[in-house]
């Protein structure tokens, strides 16, 4: 399984950026705008990590920290708030906060921040997804085949960890354009082709081919009922 985080944050901006940036990472992100939501998925869902808004309609994000601690989740918790007091960092810390995180930041850290607390998280486990000869790590970017290394871009390592979270189904172009690079799928764009067939390229340099075409449908990872495919 791959990393789930929950993003809890109000502003558009904000969201867009770190949703389309951890996707690109190849991470599985989902967004919850206000408080009362996303009390509901923290108390009806597993996740790997959750980034946190202090300011929020509905519950506020030290509140919704303060619950979430005293249900008994241990789950890493990130603040991104632009409350930088020295004592507000101390107040989020104490109520349960892992790290914290300053507004406005540079992705980067963020980005590293949220790698190294993957990694603490179970061991590391949640950040590794296999299949196959085939194992990504999330948390340190790192892509092997029957235990070589495979240099992939930003995309091509989304791309590939979108199908490996979901092996055996056949995923329509709409969905993967949508999914990998939120955007419409406009029927046009033969984007996601060439990012296909160059994934494929350096996938089969080490063994046969897992993802196959469904004719009409879309791709699928090596199902084993589909054989309708290149």
């Amino acid at each position: 399984m791959s990393a789930r985080v929950l993003l809890i944050e109000d502003e558009a901006e904000i969201a867009d950026f770190i949703v389309r940036g951890l996707k690109e990472e190849g991470f599985s992100v989902e967004l919850a705008r206000e408080g009362v939501d996303a009390w509901h998925r923290l108390s009806t869902e597993a996740w790997d990590l959750i980034l946190l808004d202090w300011w929020l309609p509905g519950y506020d994000g030290l509140e919704l920290l303060r619950r979430f601690r005293a249900s008994g989740q241990t789950t890493k918790v990130m603040f991104l708030t632009a409350r930088d007091a020295v004592e507000e960092r101390v107040r989020g810390l104490d109520a349960g906060a892992d790290d914290y995180l300053c507004k406005p930041f540079a992705f980067e850290e963020m980005l590293a921040r949220v790698r190294s607390l993957t990694r603490r998280s179970d061991g590391r486990t949640s950040s590794i997804i296999r299949y196959g000869d085939i194992v990504i790590d999330l948390a340190s970017q790192k892509v092997e085949r029957a235990g070589q290394k495979i240099e992939l871009t930003g995309r091509e390592f989304a791309l590939l960890a979108f199908f490996m979270r979901r092996p055996g189904e056949v995923l329509s172009r709409t969905r993967i354009y949508e999914q990998v690079w939120d955007q419409r799928y406009d029927g046009l764009s033969n984007t996601l082709e060439v990012h296909v067939m160059e994934l494929r390229r350096k996938l089969e340099a080490l063994g046969p081919r897992l993802i196959k075409t469904v004719r009409g449908h879309g791709y699928v990872l090596e199902g084993e009922k589909i054989d309708d495919g290149e």
